[in-house]
């Protein structure tokens, strides 16, 4: 068991999340089901658990209410390997979500995401502190990243 879960509150569709998460990152699957009982502040039946693992990562989602709402002040990076894979997440994790920028997005269910190449990490520990600024600029105009940019700009700069 991994020493810290991420508990992700949902008002009443934890279940669909999951099943929506579990379908789009690979090695991924659903643990164990709760439902609220008697005397629950939810009718009883309701799923309140969902505990589940994203690609080695394991999480617990709660039918809690209305009461909270997520915010990007907590995200979660996909580190990704390539900009097939960069795409690939950005089009299933932004479908009915709302885009943002600089590689972050928010599910349809609120959840604050953010859509990474590990070369970015790479680029903006580099030695030439004139060319990681100019990787931070280029990244700044960017909605969805793209890693051939971020090259280019560490490379030859930006052209105007």
């Amino acid at each position: 068991m991994q020493k810290i879960t991420p508990f992700l509150w949902f008002n009443n569709n934890a279940e669909e999340a999951v099943n929506f998460y579990v379908s789009v990152f690979k090695n991924s699957k659903t643990f164990k089901v709760t439902r609220y009982g008697d005397g629950a502040p939810i009718p009883k039946g309701t799923v309140q658990t969902v505990s589940f693992n994203l690609d080695g990562v394991d999480f617990v989602a709660l039918n809690g209410g209305p009461i909270f709402n997520f915010t990007p002040a907590i995200s979660f990076v996909v580190n990704c390997n390539d900009q097939d894979e960069i795409d690939y997440f950005w089009e299933k994790l932004s479908e009915g979500g709302e885009i943002m920028s600089c590689g972050w997005l928010k599910d349809k269910f609120g959840v604050a995401w953010q859509i990474v190449p590990i070369e970015l990490f790479e680029l903006m520990s580099m030695p030439d502190k004139v060319k990681t600024q100019r990787v931070m600029t280029a990244l700044y105009n960017m909605i969805k990243i793209d890693i051939e940019t971020l090259r280019q700009a560490y490379e030859q700069g930006l052209e105007n």
